[in-house]
Order: structure tokens, then sequence, then C-alpha cells
């Protein structure tokens, strides 16, 4: 059976969608098959992979409202190696819709447990909050929750609330409930700061923080305008290193056998 992680942090600009689309694609690298599931209204990881948001006619919101099968709306690329559950700005009104349905938290956990025999890793990409949409997400979270960390003080402030709420969650819904981990994003080793995130960042998840720490990388920054994943627009930049790495790290953690010296 296929495994569940959801890319959560409630303050954005920290890397979800960054992350969600770059470690889905080096784990399809590597041999897996990926899904990710966008979960955001506005639709980051759907453009970043060159698909137009306005012109989505079936996706997230379609599915979770039961109005479409999930598998009807999936989108393949055997270029980038991912296939993409893709989100459209109607995602918007799925929060105050969900309210009225049964289940209300739980319906896409119950959506991405139907697929886990078909792919061996969904990656759920959250907005950045802590409403409806985010509470089905962690709720969907069958083997826990990557959460990318800018480094930068505010990011640290946002860690503490993010915390509490897994804490309710798993008090309250579902106590299964884990930190699978830590992503250090926009390092930048040369500064006083990144050091200075890292290392409280460490010491509050202590070994729960990935190895790999994601770099400032115009190369990163640049590969959503192209709707390309890193490993495809830049393989040899330093930002595709990483998060190839990334991938090597969970798929070593979660016993999963691959070639690490695939090209």
């Amino acid at each position: 059976m296929g495994r569940i992680y959801t890319v959560v942090n409630q303050k954005g600009g920290v890397g979800k969608t960054t992350t969600s689309i770059n470690l889905g694609a080096y784990l399809g690298h590597f041999g897996q098959k990926v899904l990710i599931i966008d979960l955001d209204p506005q639709a980051n990881a759907t453009s970043c992979l060159g698909i137009d948001r306005h012109k989505v006619e079936n996706g997230t919101y379609e599915v979770l409202i039961g109005a479409k099968n999930a598998l009807d709306c999936v989108l393949h690329n055997g270029r980038f190696k991912l296939s993409l559950l893709p989100s459209s700005p109607n995602l918007s009104g799925a929060e105050i819709e969900l309210i009225e349905l049964s289940d209300r938290e739980k319906r896409l956990a119950a959506i991405a447990q139907s697929l886990t025999n078909r792919y061996d890793y969904i990656l759920i990409d959250c907005p950045p909050s802590l409403g409806l949409l985010t509470l089905n997400g962690l709720i969907a979270a069958q083997d826990g929750v990557i959460i990318p960390v800018q480094c930068e003080y505010l990011a640290l402030e946002g860690l503490g609330q993010l915390t509490q709420t897994l804490t309710r969650i798993r008090q309250g819904l579902f106590p299964e409930l884990s930190i699978r981990g830590v992503l250090l994003t926009m390092f930048d080793g040369r500064t006083n700061l990144s050091s200075d995130v890292m290392s409280e960042v460490l010491k509050f998840f202590q070994d729960k923080v990935f190895s790999t720490f994601i770099p400032r990388s115009i190369r990163l920054a640049e590969a959503p305008s192209f709707g390309m994943p890193i490993s495809v627009y830049a393989p040899d930049s330093s930002g595709a290193r990483a998060y190839r790495s990334v991938a090597m790290e969970l798929l070593t953690a979660d016993g999963v056998q691959f070639d690490p010296g695939q090209e």
C-alpha cells in the first residue's frame, strides 16, 4: 500500500509547493509511482506543473464534494514522472460547502486511502492556513506530515501554532498523526540567521529534521514559471541536488529499495 504524506505549514512562502513538486518528482525519478494532491485554492502546484488553474474543470474541489471520482480527475505527466489531482479557484468555496457534508474533516482521508493501491507515494500540498481544507489534509496524513520551515525567525513563531494544532488533532480526531520530517528551506550557510534558525529547529524537533537543507536557489525560483519541476528544468543545480537528496533520505528511511546512482 502507498504512503501518504501531507506537506503543511500555515505560513505562506516557506516552500510547501516547491517541496511537494520537487520531492515528488525525485521520488518518481527513483521509480516510485507518485501522486500530488493540490489542496490549495491558489492552485500553485497545478500551475507549477504547467497547467492553467482556470481551465481545470475537474479536480480536488469536485472530488471533495463528491461530484467526481478521483481517478477520473488525475492527470499524468510521463516526462515529469508525476501524477496530479489538480486544483482550481473553485476550491475556495469548499471551506463553506464541506461544513454541511458528513465526515467533513475526513473526506480527503477516504479519497487518498482509495488511491494507495495505485501509487507508492501520495503527497498532499496544503494551503497556507489552518482551515477545514488543511484539517482534511492533516487527517489524511496516514504516514505523517512533512513541515518545510524557511530559515527566518518569523517562521519559528508559526511553528508553535502548527504544533499546537497537531496536538489538538491527535487528541480529538486522529491520534496516529505524526511528524514525518521537518525540512529547512531557503537555507544560506553564509548567514548567522540561517545557522541560528537551524539550531533552534534541531533543538525543538531533534531527529525529525531532514539532514538535507534546501538552499536559496535562483533555479528553484525560476522553475515554476516554466511549469517544470527542478529535476527537469535544472537537474544540475544546487536546488535539484538538494531535493534529490531529500528523496533519497525519505526512501531510505521508508525502507524502499532504489538505485541511488540512477540518472
